[in-house]
């Protein structure tokens, strides 16, 4: 279970860095710079950042749960693994504006979430 945490957490640095640096190259200048001042963004990097917002909601809710599934020896592999495809059907599906398979993509993230937390009680 412990290599699908780390799983989840390379997911979020790629939403974090990778993802918005990608559709921001033009502004190369100023991501090295001191970022005084705000550049001119793409729509795709404005989705970038608004999926890695999403993910932050529920990130850490994962991240307990895994844990704690960890530590009691609770067998929270499937849950685990249903929660880390849907999240990157979810960034896949925002960042191709696929609208409602980006909503059902959420939604089957938060039911992988509840069936954790359900595993753990």
């Amino acid at each position: 279970m412990t290599d699908l945490i780390v799983l989840a957490c390379l997911l979020a640095l790629i939403q974090l860095w990778l993802v918005p640096a990608i559709f921001n190259l033009n502004n190369l200048k100023w991501m090295t710079s001191n970022r005084d001042e705000e550049p001119e963004v793409s729509a795709n990097y404005k989705r970038a950042r608004r999926a890695w917002h999403n993910l932050q909601e529920t990130f850490p809710i994962f991240l307990v749960l895994a844990v704690l599934g960890v530590i009691t020896g609770t067998d929270l592999m499937f849950e685990m693994q249903l929660w880390l495809v849907f999240r990157v059907a979810h960034l896949i599906t925002y960042m191709a504006s696929l609208n409602p398979l980006r909503t059902l993509s959420w939604i089957g993230s938060l039911v992988a979430l509840i069936m954790m937390g359900l595993a753990l009680i």
